[in-house]
């Protein structure tokens, strides 16, 4: 693998990365969001991540490294959670149902706070492994000097 590889992959993942931190934003701006019935209640969703080879990218065994990258990160897909709704009792809400209770999303706030700081973090990783290997490529450029 060719430094500038690094570039591609590091890309990848931070791209994948945004849309992490992009729906667990929109799960937690919708956390209270109440609906007078179930089907219109919101429902969490979660991105589903794919890592990607080589022959993925449309490199074959023979031509190693015509492609800008040889690995990475995809993103399959958002899909929602089937997790349940969260019923309160709430019988004096506007929203309540005929036996008091009003549905809430299925947004877990701590596990998206989980999220949000992971998905962060690895977005900063991502930026280090970048500049590493700027730095890296500058410093071979000056050997020759």
């Amino acid at each position: 693998m060719s430094l500038t590889n690094i570039f591609g992959i590091s890309g990848s993942a931070m791209g994948a990365q945004t849309i992490r931190l992009n729906t667990t934003a929109s799960n937690l701006a919708n956390a209270q969001s109440v609906s007078s019935s179930v089907g219109e209640t919101y429902k969490a969703r979660h991105p589903v991540f794919a890592a990607l080879l080589g022959d993925q990218f449309g490199i074959d065994a023979e031509n190693k490294g015509t492609f800008q990258s040889n690995g990475g990160v995809r993103v399959m897909g958002i899909v929602e959670s089937d997790a349940p709704y969260q019923l309160r009792y709430e019988p004096h809400h506007p929203s309540a149902d005929e036996d008091g209770y009003v549905t809430y999303p299925n947004v877990n706030v701590v596990e998206e706070m989980t999220n949000m700081i992971s998905a962060s973090r690895s977005f900063q990783m991502n930026v280090e492994v970048m500049n590493t290997a700027k730095t890296m490529m500058q410093r071979v450029m000056s050997l020759g000097q």
